[in-house]
């Protein structure tokens, strides 16, 4: 098959080659996908880099979000499934061959149904965005009439988490960085959106909530953000963080002391299966229902996937980045 592959760590333009290996067969208990799609996340690139983990195989096909049909079945698994249109997690955690290639093979269960009204582009999205946002704003606990802050709204995670935000009806306050992503940020239902280039975030927050501050917040670079909590965030608050950009961060430890807030973080990688199971039912059925706005920023062939890592690296995509088989 072809795919993109690295045999070391470092920049993509260096590591990153695409070429002809060998197709995977299924194992007991897994399914081959033959992939139309495949998702660029940051987890992504960090583990091609080896920022976030060193290379654990002698050859790594990167990338654990894609879409396609399954195509053959292991030991184990219903031949019934052969033919079902699905949209794959966790494909290259702890394991050698991910999406950004013509086939993958993964357990059973991290092949879901995708529905028949939702296509391969948008199934690529799921895996990590869709379900790190649902994951968070669960965690979060905001129901109708709370008001959750979501930094970065236009982004491929907090795109998706203002819209379960907002299903579970809570009071949406996000950040952009400009007008097309505040349109993004207001297409996917935020109720406010503060432009952090030119306006003081702390300020509008307190304006909006009448001085009280929010009842919790999801944030996606908790190093470049923590001291901006005390401003945003209501006493006995909670603080939901999916990432950072820097392994060390500085926390305004008195004040989420004095005020009872929790820290809470959340790794989509040790969801529990119960946890997992509930995001793929409710993804699922907010697809079935039309209820999921997508952002798919910029679309790469498997030739260019250097570009699509370097778009993803750089940050020149305002959401979902995919290489397209």
């Amino acid at each position: 098959m072809r795919a993109a592959y690295y045999e070391k760590n470092g920049p993509a333009a260096e590591v990153l080659q695409i070429g002809e290996i060998d197709t995977p067969a299924p194992d007991a208990g897994e399914v081959r996908v033959r992939l139309a799609t495949s998702g660029v996340n940051p987890s992504d690139t960090k583990a091609r880099n080896g920022n976030s983990r060193k290379i654990a195989f002698p050859r790594v096909v990167p990338h654990s979000d894609g879409a396609g049909e399954i195509d053959a079945v292991g030991e184990g698994i219903d031949k019934a499934r052969i033919g079902e249109r699905v949209w794959t997690w966790d494909a290259q955690w702890q394991r050698p061959i991910g999406t950004c290639g013509q086939y993958t093979v993964i357990p059973a269960d991290r092949a879901v149904l995708l529905p028949d009204n939702t296509g391969f582009d948008v199934g690529a999205c799921l895996g990590i965005p869709a379900r790190t946002a649902r994951h968070a704003v669960v965690m979060s606990g905001v129901g109708s009439g709370d008001t959750v802050f979501i930094s970065g709204g236009a982004g491929s995670v907090g795109h998706y988490a203002i819209q379960f935000a907002k299903a579970r009806g809570a009071n949406v306050i996000t950040t952009v960085s400009g007008k097309e992503k505040a349109k993004l940020a207001e297409e996917a239902g935020a109720d406010h959106i503060v432009n952090y280039r030119n306006e003081d975030v702390g300020a509008r927050v307190r304006d909006i909530t009448s001085g009280a501050g929010a009842d919790a917040m999801i944030e996606l670079d908790l190093a470049a953000n923590a001291m901006l909590i005390p401003e945003i965030v209501r006493a006995q608050g909670d603080v939901i963080v999916y990432g950072t950009g820097k392994p060390i961060a500085e926390l305004p430890i008195f004040f989420f002391l004095t005020n009872a807030v929790a820290l809470r973080f959340m790794f989509l990688y040790i969801l529990s299966d119960s946890d997992r199971r509930s995001a793929e039912e409710e993804i699922t059925t907010m697809l079935e229902a039309g209820r999921l706005r997508h952002n798919i920023a910029a679309t790469f062939s498997l030739s260019n996937s250097v570009a699509a890592h370097e778009a993803v690296e750089q940050g020149t995509a305002a959401g979902n980045v995919i290489v397209a088989m």
